[in-house]
């Protein structure tokens, strides 16, 4: 269009063309002059409106804050106010405090000077008093005196005396029952499991074709695992298993874990037999270590020689009349901390020399010596301390015991052995004690059902509620403790629990 109108007046020509062009341009120019204003105009209110805005807004956010400060002025005023009320409040109570405490002290003054008259009048009376004694007996007050003390001395001498000698009395009275109560309480604050080893171990098969791998051509195979292992193999007909026979629980562990890996990869022959063999050996050896490691771990025992932790790792594969020689040694150890500290002494040390005492029966090497003293010798050896030793080495009376651990070591090692269940010796002794208990409170009438429970130390009866109430389960309790005291012999004590309860029974259809 700006291009048109220009060429437009020059077709028109002259004078009249230009004043045309002029006139269009002025026009055009006004317009776009008008127009802007316009526009400046309706920014300049826009952006005086939002400013406007902005302002009020601000405004009303300084006001929200004003109110709010003047809000917590206020709060903080109404505290302020309170506190200074609580504040003349105290002062009104400390003063009056402050009165009854001046008029208290003024009455205690008025007494003390009302006890001191009294005091002098009685200081008078006697010394009024012990001129008239001493013109009556003939002695000063000294010498009545001294007189008086030699008599009292005397008498207090022959009270002592009397009060030791009970004392003595009673103490030899009490001392074996006191004993007993400690040894009872720390048999059966400790219990541990239960381990019996054998002589034989029981390998399972998958099938019975894999006895014949085993067994190997001309019997080449089982002559090279014996050879390697020293244990016995016995290949019967007994369906998916083999026995291996040893008097050395871990030549049955070591032949046990190479015929698993032996089947499980399927080359068995006398150099692959070897190899694992060897390899296997190495295992339980580390095995052994780490076992010792962890026992002495979970038993807080520290600082114990290497060697020590490998004997002691050994007693995992070792059995004693059938009682695991590790779980044996651990209680044993548990057994000597919880008895020294019952009598006042270092637990810790007892725990090593319980932990320590049947070190002497896993030997590297064939002794002459009893065990107990050969684990001495190997406790000095490996420097424990001499009260270690000695209790080791006289935990039999093998050695003259020298400290107090000595006696709790033989104690406690007694103790873990005796316990019941512990040895297979006393199994059938044990199940017949469980037995009798049980019997005996069977025996009453009303009794329904018995059980014996926590290896002997418990036994519940349960009775008819329609043959025998509430006031007679008394009795029958008593009666049954009574009788099982006469009659049988156990260690520790039993708690008989009866059971009373009455049941109804329906059923909705």
């Amino acid at each position: 269009m700006d291009i048109i109108i220009p060429i437009i007046a020059l077709l028109i020509g002259g004078g009249i063309g230009f004043a045309i062009f002029r006139y269009i341009l002025t026009k055009k120019y006004n317009f776009v002059l008008e127009s802007a204003r316009k526009e400046a105009e309706v920014i300049k209110e826009s952006k005086l409106l939002e400013v406007k805005e902005k302002f009020l807004n601000k405004k009303a956010e300084l006001e929200n804050e004003v109110r709010a400060h003047q809000q917590k002025f206020q709060q903080a005023e109404n505290k302020l106010k309170q506190r200074e009320l609580g504040l003349n409040q105290k002062q009104e109570d400390l003063a009056r405090r402050k009165q009854e405490l001046d008029a208290a002290h003024t009455r205690v003054e008025n007494k003390q000077q009302a006890l001191a008259k009294r005091e002098e009048e009685l200081e008078k009376l006697q010394l009024k008093e012990r001129e008239k004694l001493e013109e009556l007996s003939g002695l000063s007050a000294e010498e009545a005196k001294n007189r008086l003390v030699e008599s009292l001395k005397d008498e207090a001498r022959t009270n002592a005396q009397s009060y030791i000698n009970e004392i003595m009395d009673d103490a030899k009275l009490t001392a074996g029952k006191e004993a007993k109560r400690i040894v009872i309480q720390t048999i059966q604050r400790v219990a541990t499991e239960t381990a019996i080893e054998n002589s034989v171990t029981v390998f399972h098969i998958d099938n019975d074709e894999v006895k014949g791998r085993i067994i190997g051509r001309e019997g080449r195979n089982i002559r090279a695992l014996e050879a390697a292992t020293g244990v016995e193999i016995v290949v019967d007909d007994t369906p998916e298993a083999i026995v291996i026979s040893a008097f050395d629980p871990i030549r049955r562990e070591i032949c046990r874990l190479a015929l698993h890996q032996l089947i499980a990869d399927g080359r068995i022959h006398p150099a692959r037999i070897e190899e694992v063999v060897a390899k296997v050996k190495k295992q339980v050896e580390e095995e052994v270590i780490e076992t010792g490691k962890r026992t002495a771990i979970d038993l807080g025992v520290h600082g114990l020689h290497p060697e020590l932790i490998r004997i002691i790792g050994k007693m995992k594969y070792r059995s004693s009349y059938g009682q695991n020689l590790l779980q044996h040694a651990r209680e044993t150890a548990n057994l000597c901390s919880v008895m020294a500290a019952e009598l006042g002494l270092n637990p810790k040390k007892a725990k090593r020399a319980g932990l320590l005492h049947d070190i002497g029966k896993v030997p590297d090497e064939e002794s002459e010596l009893p065990h107990a003293l050969y684990g001495g010798k190997l406790a000095e050896k490996y420097k424990e301390k001499p009260e270690i030793c000695n209790a080791i080495a006289a935990h039999h009376d093998e050695e003259e015991m020298t400290t107090l651990l000595a006696p709790i070591v033989q104690v406690c090692d007694a103790i873990s052995g005796a316990r019941p269940g512990a040895r297979r010796e006393i199994v059938e002794a044990y199940i017949k004690r469980l037995n009798d208990l049980e019997q005996i409170a069977s025996s009453y009438e009303g009794v329904t059902k018995t059980y014996a429970i926590q290896a002997g130390r418990e036994l519940r009866v349960i009775v008819g509620a329609d043959k025998i109430d509430d006031t007679q389960i008394e009795q029958l309790s008593a009666d049954i403790a009574r009788r099982i005291q006469d009659e049988m012999t156990y260690p520790g004590q039993v708690k008989i629990t009866v059971i009373r309860e009455t049941r109804s029974v329906s059923y909705a259809k």
